[in-house]
C-alpha cells in the first residue's frame, strides 16, 4: 500500500513538473517572438536616423517613375519624408505621428491629411509603407515557426487603424533581418509581398538591406522598387516632426 500512495505522488509530481516546464516552454517562445521582432526593428535602423531612398515604380511595359527623398525618423512614432525629385515634386514632404498623416504641397495652405493606404507617389508602395514605423509598434507576434535557417513570424496589427491586418515574415537567423513579408487585408486576402535583399554596411552598426522590392497579386505585371542610401544615426529635435515645421525640412539635410 506505501509503495502504491508512493508512486502516486511521485507520478503527480513529475506530471505538474512536466505541465509546468510546458508553460515555461510555451511563454518563452511567446517572449522570443515579440524580441526577435524588437531586434528586427533595431537592426533595420536606429531609433532616430536620417536616409536618402529612391523609390522606382514599373509599369508592366517596362516604363519607369521614379522619386528620391531625404528622410528623418525619430523614436517609435515619427517620420518625415522630404520630396527631391522629381523636379514637378520637389518641396513636397509627408509627416506621421502615429496613425496620423499629413501631405504638404509648397504654395497650398496648410498640410492635407492623408491615410496610410493611399500613396502618394502611386505605384504599389501606400503611404504606411513609405512612412513606416517599426514593426513592433504596429503588431504583435502571434506565433513563430523555428524553420532551420530562419524563422517565420505571423504578426497581427494592434489595432484597426494599420494597413495590414496580418504578416507573415520570414526572418534571417544569421543576421535576424527580414527577407520576405507577406501582407494580408483582415479578409485573408494577400495584398503584397515585400522582399528585402543586398545587405550592406552603412556603418556605424547599421548593416541592413539595401533593397526593398515589392509585388502585388492586386496589381499584376507592377513592381516598385525602393533603394536605400546613406542610413545613418541622427539626433533630432520633436519641434522637426511638426506641422509647422514641414516647410523647413529641406534645412536639416
Amino acid at each position: 500500500m506505501l509503495c502504491r500512495q508512493l508512486s502516486k505522488t511521485v507520478s503527480k509530481a513529475i506530471l505538474l513538473a512536466v505541465l509546468s516546464s510546458c508553460f515555461l516552454i510555451s511563454g518563452a517562445l511567446a517572449l522570443d517572438g515579440n524580441e526577435i521582432l524588437r531586434q528586427v526593428d533595431r537592426n533595420m535602423q536606429p531609433e532616430s536616423y536620417e536616409m536618402y531612398r529612391k523609390l522606382i515604380n514599373i509599369e508592366p511595359d517596362g516604363k519607369k517613375k521614379e522619386f528620391v527623398f531625404y528622410t528623418i525618423k525619430k523614436g517609435l512614432d515619427k517620420v518625415v519624408a522630404l520630396f527631391l525629385s522629381p523636379a514637378s515634386e520637389k518641396g513636397r514632404a509627408t509627416l506621421r505621428l502615429g496613425d496620423n498623416m499629413w501631405l504638404y504641397i509648397p504654395n497650398v495652405g496648410k498640410p492635407l491629411r492623408i491615410t496610410s493606404l493611399q500613396s502618394v507617389v502611386g505605384g504599389i508602395f501606400n503611404n504606411s509603407d513609405i512612412l513606416r514605423l517599426d514593426y513592433q509598434v504596429e503588431y504583435d507576434v502571434e506565433k513563430i515557426t523555428d524553420q532551420e535557417e530562419s524563422f517565420l513570424l505571423k504578426l497581427k496589427a494592434k489595432s484597426t487603424s494599420v494597413a495590414y491586418d496580418r504578416l507573415e515574415m520570414k526572418v534571417d537567423k544569421k543576421n535576424l533581418l527580414p527577407t520576405t513579408i507577406e501582407c494580408y487585408a483582415i479578409s485573408g486576402m494577400l495584398i503584397k509581398t515585400l522582399h528585402y535583399t543586398k545587405i550592406e554596411d552603412f556603418g556605424d552598426g547599421v548593416v541592413r538591406p539595401s533593397m526593398l522590392e515589392t509585388d502585388s497579386p492586386l496589381n499584376k505585371g507592377y513592381r516598385s522598387v525602393m533603394i536605400f542610401a546613406k542610413v545613418r544615426k541622427k539626433e533630432l529635435a520633436d519641434e522637426v516632426f511638426t506641422l509647422n515645421y514641414m516647410p523647413r525640412v529641406h534645412e536639416l539635410r
